[in-house]
């Protein structure tokens, strides 16, 4: 694309934004073809949310229905909210009630949470959200702006702050807090209007305008009412909201208009930061009769900005004084300039906090009903920001604070998901000489890091038998426990509801900052080839991850403690995963194909149910016994000759095909139910015995195709044996097939072999 070309881009994206001014008749004609146009401010956010529509993920074990909203889609993803699903879903759930009047109309949304559990995020995702859903046809935002210049010599004209003295484009000044344009309709007017409206919706949150005009508009609509009926003007209202005088006009929402953010080192006094100031120079060029003119305000506080749509109050705990100010804005819906000027206010109120300020609301709570906070905190909905108890979620966010990557793991299976939670990282690191080099997370590195952050922040107290926290943070995962052939499910275990799960626990930031600790360290590490100085592995992250937690100020002498004990059950699991890796590398080739293991599931299913077989000419066969032993000696490793009869099954054989196979076959036909059920039609991968012949192997296997194999040799095997063959073989698979670099793959061999050697014999 050329030049031209971009800027022919950036013009019509201006031209689908924004319209051309309206009048107001025209706007009425419009809201009742589009009423989203109309809502108020707690349903247009809700509508922005859920015209985003929702996806489906699975936190803690369970299914969910997400928002894609919190997955900040239109911005790529860069400020996705991660995880937190129930807690995001509960807030719009509240929203609902809110926007329908039905409860909690005095209420302002809390969200409380440690650091770094996605809270600025959220103000992120939510301004973002925002500002593209009011780009968009159904999410058009309005507002009015006013011209009472007639052009006559001598007549004041109507600013704020400002001159009027340019061209007739000049004239026209728009509402400073984004009044709705039904405001300017007489209350009963307006309401026979929205009872018109709501009636041909039919939706269970009807439109609400319940404010007035803003100080300022009522300043331009009096002049005009007064100037037309010093003039004898019988149709009043229509003169004073001629086209020449009175215009609809859309706006991107965006912070400053229709999104107000109160920042914690934002200063001045409450009014102040609520509202704005009065301009005293402003006020004393306006001659109002010994008033002040609200054209003399700067309407630039937080509740001005954010008048309409949404107003964010961040780090809440530096501005507790204010809190109390808010008290009465949600249910009265409005505030005042001073005294005597009230402005009504239709907006969402968010706080967002970490935990100290519930410190600073509790600091009167033993003096029970003379707590001079309780009405504060009975208006206060809070909702709880957890850390992460998600793996891959976990593993997501790392990568992101690595790489800028900003993509949302959207798979369409946990398998899917699993092959982004293993895979290297790799980052670009530039000397101070000017030299660039490469530094790469090994595969299960990243995994690694993640896996103990979420290991520390899950409660151990009444874990089900048998489970650790490994086990528990794989059902969080997952939603099921894969035990050999067995799959259980999350529901197969009592987990204590009352938990404190993601309460505590290692941050992300700290993760992040030892991870880039690390590609920083010099490592003693040689090979003749490979660059195995620049590759980071597991137990290069575990270690100094636990390490560092005696020199961290972020937790106490106690989490230290309880962190450090932490480590082992993840260790073990992440060798197993590496384990798991060089095992199948080793026997990459030898792996059963889908079709020998199709043509054993169908002659399973034919012997048990007595179902016909047919050969390639269609002719009726029995199913053969000789095939079906031979597998599973040979395959499955899970019987030996001992365990028939010449071909024929002894009954531990038979159980094993009634209650592994034909069981998980019957599963698959009664979820099926509806479809003509036929064997050949089931994914192998559904039965969990016959996945293992597929997708794994144990040393067992390797010893028995593998006679001379000697993993003792494996650092430096002999020339011309079968080691140094396989080595050979292995490292290639482990790059070509397990993404693994020569580098990562020498050494996490070599980690694998180290301690298999032990009890090779």
């Amino acid at each position: 694309m050329t030049g031209n070309d971009y800027v022919t881009e950036a013009d019509r994206t201006l031209e689908e934004t924004y319209e051309e001014p309206m009048g107001l008749a025209a706007y009425v004609d419009r809201i009742f073809e589009n009423p989203t146009i109309a809502s108020h401010a707690s349903k247009y956010l809700l509508e922005a949310i859920e015209a985003a529509g929702t996806r489906t993920v699975v936190e803690e074990g369970e299914e969910k229905e997400r928002y894609r909203f919190f997955d900040d889609p239109h911005n790529d993803g860069e400020h996705a909210i991660l995880g937190n699903t129930e807690v995001l879903n509960r807030f719009v759930d509240d929203l609902r009630s809110i926007a329908a009047g039905r409860a909690k109309d005095e209420k302002i949304i809390w969200f409380e949470g440690p650091t770094a559990t996605g809270k600025s995020e959220l103000k992120r995702c939510l301004v973002n959200g925002l500002r593209e859903y009011s780009k968009t046809p159904e999410g058009r935002r309005y507002t009015v702006e006013w011209n009472v210049v007639s052009g006559e010599a001598g007549d004041r004209g109507l600013s704020y702050g400002g001159d009027t003295a340019a061209g007739d484009e000049q004239y026209w000044y728009e509402s400073p807090v984004q009044a709705h344009p039904l405001s300017v309709f007489p209350e009963e007017i307006r309401a026979d209007l929205l009872a018109d409206l709501n009636e041909r919706i039919e939706d269970h949150v009807p439109i609400r305008v319940d404010t007035a005009l803003d100080p300022f508009s009522r300043e331009a609509y009096d002049y005009l009412e007064e100037r037309y009926r010093r003039a004898g003007e019988d149709a009043l209202f229509s003169a004073i909201t001629d086209d020449d005088h009175l215009r609809v006009k859309n706006y991107v929402v965006d912070v400053g208009q229709g999104v107000g953010v109160l920042h914690s080192e934002d200063e001045g006094q409450p009014k102040e930061r609520l509202v704005g100031s009065w301009m005293h120079g402003m006020v004393q060029e306006l001659d109002s009769r010994g008033r002040k003119n609200p054209q003399a305000f700067s309407y630039d506080g937080v509740l001005s900005q954010g008048n309409g749509v949404l107003t964010i109050v961040e780090d809440a705990a530096q501005h507790a004084d204010l809190l109390q100010k808010l008290l009465n804005v949600p249910d009265e819906q409005s505030v005042k300039l001073d005294k005597g000027i009230g402005m009504d206010v239709d907006t969402q109120m968010v706080i967002i906090s970490n935990p100290d300020l519930e410190a600073q609301l509790n600091q009167h709570a033993d003096r029970n009903g003379m707590d001079p906070l309780k009405a504060l905190k009975r208006r206060l909905d809070k909702h709880q920001f957890g850390y992460l108890t998600n793996l891959s979620l976990e593993c997501e966010l790392i990568h992101r604070e690595l790489t800028n990557e900003t993509e949302i793991w959207d798979a369409e299976s946990y398998d899917e998901l699993e092959d982004r939670i293993r895979e290297p990282v790799t980052v670009t690191l530039r000397d101070q000489d000017g030299q660039t080099r490469t530094e790469e997370f090994a595969p299960h590195a990243i995994e690694a890091a993640a896996l103990y952050a979420v290991a520390t922040r899950l409660d151990e107290e009444n874990l089900p038998n048998g489970l650790d926290l490994v086990d528990k943070a794989l059902i969080y995962d997952q939603g099921y426990l894969q035990e050999g052939d067995t799959r259980r499910e999350k529901d197969d275990f009592e987990f204590d509801d009352d938990n404190h799960d993601g309460e505590h626990g290692i941050p992300v930031t700290y993760t992040r900052d030892t991870l880039a600790e690390l590609v920083q360290t010099e490592r003693d590490r040689h090979h003749p080839e490979f660059p195995v100085e620049n590759v980071v592995m597991p137990r290069d992250v575990l270690n100094t991850m636990a390490e560092g937690l005696s020199d961290a100020p972020v937790f106490s002498t106690g989490e230290r403690s309880e962190f450090e004990n932490r480590i082992v059950p993840v260790k073990n699991y992440i060798f197993d995963r590496q384990e798991s890796d060089v095992i199948e590398a080793i026997m990459f080739e030898k792996r059963v194909d889908e079709e020998t293991v199709a043509e054993y599931v169908e002659q399973v299913y034919a012997w048990e149910t007595d179902e016909p077989l047919h050969n390639d000419r269609g002719e009726r066969v029995e199913p053969d016994p000789l095939k079906m032993k031979l597998f599973e000696i040979e395959h499955l490793g899970r019987f030996s000759e001992a365990e028939y009869e010449g071909n024929l099954p002894r009954e531990s054989v038979r159980n094993f095909r009634r209650e592994k196979v034909i069981t998980s076959l019957n599963r698959h036909a009664w979820e099926h139910r509806d479809e003509d059920f036929a064997v050949e039609d089931v994914d192998l991968t559904a039965i969990p015995v016959i996945n293992s012949v597929l997708e794994s192997h144990d040393w067992e296997d390797v010893r028995r195709t593998f006679e001379d194999f000697d993993p003792r040799q494996w650092d430096d095997p002999p020339s011309g044996t079968e080691t140094a063959a396989i080595k050979a073989q292995t490292i290639e698979t482990m790059v070509d097939q397990f993404a693994y670099s020569p580098a990562s793959a020498e050494l996490t061999s070599r980690h694998v072999m180290g301690q298999v050697s032990y009890r090779w014999d």
